[in-house]
Formats: structure tokens, C-alpha cells, sequence
């Protein structure tokens, strides 16, 4: 009550100190004010931060083209393709005995195939593709029966059904012999020498 009582009568005998009390009661509310204020920006500038930045992110992501030489790889991988290596064969008048003897992995592959017309199964060619790349048959003239034994990356192994004069597929001794075909600067290459189509005094293909 004293307190006050002198407070009263300062307050009461200075009209100068009426304006300084008046003054010292507002900066309270202001600072509030401003505490209120920053907090409101604060909390505005970091909601708004990460919504745009994650719808950037999700257009980007819808509206990014797909690669061009996506499209060449698949064209080249179907162009190397089985399938496509059976279609050659067929261009040649042959039909594919085996696609699973065609490796699209290998740098040297093949693909065996029987005349189209023949009846007896005979007449089959060994087809050789480089990556993909028709490089030729194994021999001019089409041998009575072929079979592929052995292949790698470069390297595929034919065997060779033998026939003596006179004697005839189906009695045949079943004597064989087997060749080694490789690649040599991108060509193709035996290791050892192909048996004769024909023969009237030792071994042939027919």
C-alpha cells in the first residue's frame, strides 16, 4: 500500500511521467506482436518448401523421355534373336531342326537345318551367324546328316554322319568324323578338313 501510494503520487506530480509509463506498458504487447508474427513466417516458409519441391520431382519424373539408344539395343538384340536366325535359314529353302542349338550369348553361333523338300530328313546344312550377321553354310553341297556336338563363344563342333560306296543311310555303319569351325578375323575357319560330299572309294558326307 506504501508502494503504491508513492507510485500514485509520482505519477500524480509529474505530467512527463504519465507519457513514460504509458510507454514503458506498450513494448510488452509489441514484442509479443512480433514474436507471433516471426513464428507465422517461419512456420509459412517451411510448409511451403518441400511441397514444391516434391511436385517438381514427381513431373520430372512422368515427363522424362525414355533413352534413344534404348530402342537401337532392342532392335539389335531381336535382329540376333532365334527367331530371326531361323528366318534366314528359311530364306535358304531349309527348316531349323533345333533352335535351342542357336545361342544369342555366343560371338559364333548356329543353326542346322534340313531341306525343306526332303522326305527322308536327309540333306542338312550347318548355318553360321556372327553376332547376329549371316556368314554362310558349312559346305557348298548339303551333307545326309549333321549334328552340332560341342560350341563356346567362338567355337562350335559338327559331327559328321559317314557313308562308304554303296552304303545307304539307313544301314550305315554309323561311323563319324567331327569338325572344329572358328572364327578368324571375323571369318569363318575349320580345323580340320571336311569330308567330301560324294566318294566312290572311301568315306562321304552322302
Amino acid at each position: 500500500m506504501l508502494v503504491a501510494g508513492l507510485l500514485t503520487t509520482v505519477v500524480s506530480g509529474c505530467g512527463g511521467s504519465t507519457q513514460t509509463v504509458t510507454v514503458a506498458s506498450t513494448p510488452p504487447a509489441t514484442r509479443t506482436n512480433t514474436t507471433t508474427t516471426t513464428n507465422a513466417q517461419t512456420s509459412t516458409s517451411t510448409t511451403s518448401a518441400p511441397t514444391m519441391s516434391t511436385t517438381s520431382e514427381a513431373s520430372t519424373t512422368r515427363t522424362a523421355p525414355e533413352p534413344a539408344f534404348a530402342e537401337q539395343e532392342a532392335k539389335s538384340e531381336e535382329s540376333g534373336s532365334a527367331q530371326a536366325a531361323a528366318a534366314v535359314v528359311r530364306s535358304h529353302g531349309f527348316t531349323p531342326n533345333d533352335l535351342s542349338e542357336y545361342h544369342p550369348e555366343q560371338t559364333l553361333r548356329v543353326l542346322v537345318g534340313t531341306f525343306s523338300g526332303s522326305q527322308e530328313g536327309l540333306d542338312q546344312r550347318a548355318f553360321f551367324f556372327l553376332d547376329g550377321r549371316y556368314l554362310g553354310t558349312d559346305a557348298k553341297e548339303p551333307s545326309a546328316k549333321l549334328k552340332v556336338v560341342a560350341q563356346s563363344d567362338s567355337e562350335v563342333a559338327i559331327a559328321y554322319s559317314l557313308f562308304r560306296p554303296g552304303e545307304q543311310p539307313c544301314c550305315s555303319r554309323g561311323t563319324q568324323t567331327i569338325v572344329h569351325f572358328q572364327l578368324n578375323d571375323g571369318k569363318l575357319a575349320t580345323a580340320q578338313a571336311i569330308p567330301p560330299a560324294h566318294s566312290s572309294t572311301g568315306a562321304s558326307r552322302n
